[in-house]
């Protein structure tokens, strides 16, 4: 008898013992906090030998939302000689920014720097971002020599800051700095594009006239290049950006003259050259680089190069054209891009979260470089090769109409 009692004490033991564990299992896996994960690091404090860890890391728990937070810049000539760039490319990055907001459920945050079309101005906000330390990417700047600006501040401080230009499109310029891509083709492109339309035009002089700056003097380059090799007589001139009487330059433009090629940034000059053309008889047509596609140039019966197509014509892009327009009046072929770059930037954000991580610098600029959108507002697919510039990208010549209007020329 004092055996089986022993068996059965030992027995109710180990019952009991069983019956707690399952209960200490079933504790840990209440539905309260099944999948929830509690990280912190920072302060810590004690009170009576209990110790309380605060300020850190998400607290993610079953049944709640994801938190995914984060702050983008933006970069871009708002205000100065070139507004018209800045001012769309702030509505399309601002338009993006709400509509992804919205769908996701998010609440990214941006914040704006003017940089007035200025390169010192640009070095001084790309160093104010890397100072925000919640801030993981950009997009801007739009120029070439801003984003050169910039570009070398943010290697210097840190090359996991990534900043994506829609509208810098000078050649090699995305090689030298780790953390920049863009969203639009570049003067590879262009310059082939531009000088294989006027060959086709049966162009056989051209005058040519760079504004001094590193975008134009590299494009004029490139497209002179390219028409010498078919034959084509390029008469090569130089003016600055700030002058605006180019009548003594108009008088030395030939009888024989078929194109003048203006690769300028400045569209407001580029009316005012086809203004005094008019009034000393000129009548080659003018054409024009992505930089004078602006409502500021409206020569009729000119060409122009752009980087970007008129996603009017997009089936896919209609419905996001018109949500744009029903809160900002107009837009031109420097928006799309914009808001292009600003999906890429939110999309890796966004798959850094999904990943479980928490958003910075080095995983998102990790996640840009995995970009592969098969449908994007710009029409054609988004990637980037080893530099950051896009493995797809073409330029889009357009004809002003005598309205105003552009035509896309097939």
């Amino acid at each position: 008898m004092k055996g089986n009692n022993k068996v059965r004490k030992q027995s109710m033991w180990r019952l009991a013992a069983t019956l707690l564990a399952l209960t200490l299992i079933a504790a840990a896996c209440s539905p309260e906090d099944a999948g929830g994960t509690t990280t912190s690091a920072g302060e810590t404090s004690t009170t009576e030998g209990e110790t309380s860890t605060t300020v850190g890391e998400t607290t993610t728990t079953a049944g709640e939302p994801m938190v995914c937070e984060a702050t983008v810049g933006f970069i871009g000539p708002v205000t100065g000689p070139v507004a018209f760039i800045g001012g769309v490319q702030l509505n399309w990055f601002n338009y993006a920014l709400d509509t992804w907001n919205e769908e996701m459920g998010y609440d990214f945050q941006m914040v704006e720097g003017d940089n007035q079309f200025d390169v010192a101005q640009s070095a001084t906000l790309a160093q104010q971002f890397l100072d925000n330390s919640a801030m993981v990417a950009s997009v801007g700047p739009a120029g070439s020599d801003q984003v050169d600006a910039a570009g070398a501040v943010f290697e210097a401080g840190d090359p996991n800051f990534t900043f994506i230009s829609p509208s810098s499109t000078r050649s090699g310029i995305t090689a030298k700095y780790t953390g920049m891509f863009r969203t639009v083709p570049t003067d590879d492109d262009q310059g082939p594009t531009t000088a294989a339309f006027l060959v086709e035009q049966g162009a056989q002089n051209v005058f040519m006239v760079d504004d001094q700056s590193s975008y134009s003097v590299g494009l004029a380059d490139t497209t002179q290049e390219q028409l010498e090799a078919a034959n084509v007589t390029v008469t090569r001139e130089s003016v600055a950006q700030t002058v605006t009487d180019f009548s003594a330059l108009v008088g030395t433009i030939s009888d024989d003259t078929d194109f003048v090629y203006l690769p300028w940034q400045v569209a407001a000059n580029g009316q005012i050259f086809a203004n005094q053309m008019a009034e000393q008889s000129k009548d080659a047509v003018i054409f024009g680089s992505d930089g004078m596609d602006a409502t500021e140039f409206s020569e009729p019966g000119s060409y122009l190069a752009a980087f970007a197509p008129d996603i009017a014509a997009i089936e896919g892009s209609v419905s996001i054209l018109e949500g744009y327009l029903e809160q900002y009046d107009d837009t031109n072929t420097f928006g799309p891009p914009t808001y292009a770059a600003a999906r890429v930037i939110f999309e890796a954000i966004d798959r850094v979260c999904q990943a479980g991580e928490v958003p910075d610098r080095a995983n998102v600029q990790a996640e840009v470089r995995n970009t592969d959108q098969a449908e994007t507002i710009l029409g054609s697919p988004i990637s980037f090769n080893e530099d950051g510039d896009l493995v797809e990208g073409q330029f889009f010549i357009f004809q002003i109409q005598e309205d105003g209007t552009k035509t896309l020329v097939p």
